[in-house]
């Protein structure tokens, strides 16, 4: 059985049978107004981290959500687009689209603003995304690429590329590894399928998504996941994995390489008003500019006297520079 069949037999486990526990499940829903979130759709938040972000779903945008889990975050979108398909979501497992069809009728229920037709749960897979090339606005997954081998995860980021239209975004919360992820840990099918073993180093996932030809990806929250303990998981070390947070936008890439925003700031510290490195940078004495990591690199580089580079606080939201 290979380790997709493995991932959809165990989803088809947890639609039947709630698993409390498993991914983020601890955590609180978004609280927006006017939203409530049926009990159902909390026990089956299988995600990682949250995709919705407010900034990014301005001006009555078309959501695709791949991996419909129990609904939770295609209500969430929902809340947002408030029209019938406005929000679709794909999703290969049988038993998992008709929970959360099952979760999205009592939320209509419980929510006077929401009507089902809002979302549309379509089949298909990440890899054979069921929608026209250049179609939609917003692509959102939640704890789902991790789960993909490296090579399973470029064609499912070039599948997302394929459909979102230019200037469009990839909102996606995912674990990533602290370090490399053992072997024997990488192989265990069902680790895999809970989220386990098949994430990625930082730097291995953002190369991935700008390979595929993202040209700036923002960083929106990182925070510790889970602990694979040496003992339980046969390590040498405990290995922490993190929740990444990160809205990638289908623009090109610069000719001296991607935006990645990581909440960096440079600053200058000199005695003139300003400071100018006629590459469209502009500082201002003494006040703290949003740049991305390769700007900052540079700036730093070619000013180390003038110039303080601030660490990445891993939050941002936009209105910096690169």
């Amino acid at each position: 059985m290979s380790y997709l069949e493995t991932t959809a037999k165990f989803y088809a486990e947890v639609a039947e049978t709630p698993q409390v526990g498993l991914c983020c499940v601890q955590s609180s829903p978004m609280q927006l107004p006017g939203l409530k979130v049926p009990k159902e759709m909390q026990d089956m938040n299988y995600g990682c981290g949250t995709t919705v972000h407010p900034a990014e779903l301005t001006g009555n945008p078309t959501v695709l959500y791949v991996g419909v889990g129990g609904g939770l975050e295609a209500l969430q979108f929902a809340y947002f687009t408030r029209r019938p398909g406005g929000t679709m979501a794909i999703e290969p497992v049988a038993s998992m689209r008709e929970a959360a069809m099952r979760n999205l009728k009592i939320a209509a229920q419980e929510n006077a603003w929401f009507d089902v037709s809002f979302v549309e749960i379509r089949e298909g897979d990440a890899f054979n995304l069921p929608v026209a090339d250049a179609s939609v606005d917003v692509v959102a997954q939640n704890c789902l690429f991790n789960i993909f081998e490296p090579e399973d995860l470029t064609k499912a980021l070039q599948e997302v590329y394929r459909v979102l239209k230019p200037g469009g975004r990839l909102l996606m919360s995912d674990p990533i590894a602290t370090r490399s992820i053992p072997e024997h840990l990488q192989k265990d099918q069902r680790l895999r399928a809970m989220c386990l073993s098949g994430a990625l180093t930082y730097d291995e996932y953002i190369e991935r998504i700008i390979g595929v030809g993202f040209g700036q990806v923002e960083i929106r929250a990182k925070r510790p996941y889970r602990l694979l303990d040496k003992q339980t998981y046969q390590l040498e070390n405990d290995l922490l994995l993190e929740s990444l947070d990160s809205v990638s936008f289908k623009v090109a890439v610069p000719p001296d390489g991607a935006c990645v925003f990581t909440g960096k700031t440079a600053i200058y510290t000199g005695t003139q008003d300003y400071f100018d490195d006629n590459n469209g940078h502009i500082l201002q004495r003494g006040i703290p500019a949003a740049v991305c990591d390769k700007t900052a690199k540079n700036l730093s580089g070619s000013n180390p006297d003038q110039i303080l580079i601030t660490d990445s606080t891993w939050h941002y939201v936009g209105g910096g520079c690169c």
